[in-house]
């Protein structure tokens, strides 16, 4: 019985089968070559709080915008790398930030992060980083639920009645990569039709919501 005792609390402190520690010099050496990016990926999970840690370590934004690229890649949803992301969310270094864009949604399928994406696509000063913006919300929100989904188109849908035609048409190709629809919504056309359009997209969402 004291055996037993002993193997079963070695059993609880052991690391689990298989497990190993990530090797940070070796991850280091293979960042920046993308053509390495199997041998980061094969590092399992594991490695997402260490590539965090690198980025908010790493002072080059280029470098760091590498990091976002790999967490982009990797499609693994972890709050660590969310925090490191947000830190450059605002960032002025213009590839940096397109990466942080892209990158937010394949980490992290948290309720804060969708509107953030759609305020930059409505309210940011850089027609850039709106459009963006609107690429992710389009392509990249791979972990969401139905609902935040929902949530998501519906944002699109009051963006088209966005003043600036930019906006609207961002919004429009969005909800048509989503849905495969556009309901007679023309971006550019008079404020009666668009009107009218909106008003189809809306029935269209209580249908969709319903169905949920």
């Amino acid at each position: 019985m004291r055996r037993l005792a002993l193997l079963l609390a070695w059993l609880l402190v052991a690391p689990a089968a298989g497990a190993a520690a990530i090797d940070e010099a070796a991850l280091r050496d293979l960042l920046g070559d993308w053509d390495r990016f199997d041998a980061i990926e094969a590092m399992g999970p594991d490695v997402l709080p260490v590539l965090a840690r690198i980025y908010r370590d790493t002072p080059d934004p280029e470098d760091r915008r590498t990091i976002a690229n790999v967490f982009y890649g990797l499609g693994w949803e972890s709050p660590d790398a969310k925090r490191a992301l947000m830190a450059d969310v605002e960032t002025e270094h213009v590839n940096l930030r397109l990466s942080v864009q892209w990158a937010l949604g394949r980490v992290s399928a948290d309720d804060d992060v969708v509107p953030l994406l759609l305020d930059i696509m409505q309210d940011d000063s850089n027609a850039l980083f709106r459009d963006k913006a609107a690429c992710a919300l389009a392509s990249d929100q791979i972990h969401i639920d139905p609902a935040q989904r929902a949530r998501l188109l519906a944002g699109l849908i009051d963006a088209l009645e966005d003043p600036k035609p930019q906006v609207r048409d961002i919004a429009l190709k969005a909800l048509q990569i989503h849905t495969g629809q556009d309901k007679g919504f023309r971006p550019g056309a008079p404020a009666a039709e668009r009107v009218l359009a909106v008003a189809r997209w809306r029935s269209w969402l209580e249908d969709y919501r319903a169905a949920l």
